[in-house]
């Protein structure tokens, strides 16, 4: 496979709805159209974009760290954008959302990818690897020790791409959820406050 020509890097604020469209897009693809609660506004609330107001502030380089000259608005996760431009007009192909973790056992930080997504008519150009190439520098030039992601069982496709790329599967691992309601009431009890301990 041979990679065309293409451009990453990170969002900004005004690629907000192209974000949102990309998620609706991704969940159209595993099945649960209905499932997406996010919003525009809930995005922009909840996202770290790049802040235009430095000098090609959103451009990935590889030689130098984002980190060190980019400056962030406040967000909990930062969303790689992958370009290509098609008949003279630039269009968005694909993107990487992501957030920072970390080990206790490593003793270092991580990034865990919570959605990658490629659009259909820009499948098979190598565009994925490209995007997994770029949270790997991210990870090594942080010093990191890993980059975490889950896959649907059913999803043979993604998961014969992600061994070609060596990832291993953690299947002693099972993944666990609280939500909703369980989450709620759970939480009613959760008065913790700073400086005190809780049995």
């Amino acid at each position: 496979m041979v990679l065309q020509e293409c451009t990453v890097r990170h969002a900004e604020e005004t690629d907000v709805g192209t974000i949102l469209a990309l998620i609706k897009e991704l969940a159209l693809y595993e099945k649960e159209p209905h499932a997406v609660e996010a919003t525009e506004q809930s995005l922009l609330q909840t996202l770290s974009f790049a802040l235009p107001s430095h000098p090609a502030a959103s451009q990935l380089s590889s030689s130098k760290t984002l980190e060190a000259h980019t400056a962030w608005s406040h967000g909990y996760a930062r969303t790689l954008l992958l370009e290509v431009e098609e008949e003279g007009k630039v269009e968005v192909a694909g993107m990487a959302l992501y957030f920072f973790n970390y080990s206790t056992w490593r003793g270092r930080q991580g990034i865990y990818l919570e959605d990658l997504f490629v659009r259909e008519k820009f499948r098979r150009r190598g565009y994925g690897v490209r995007l997994f190439k770029e949270l790997a520098g991210i990870v090594k030039r942080m010093e990191g020790g890993r980059l975490d992601w889950s896959v649907l069982k059913w999803n043979e496709p993604s998961i014969k791409f992600y061994e070609s790329l060596g990832a291993k599967a953690q299947t002693e691992w099972m993944t666990m959820r609280l939500e909703g309601a369980d989450l709620d009431k759970l939480a009613e009890t959760g008065n913790v406050t700073e400086g005190r301990k809780e049995a």
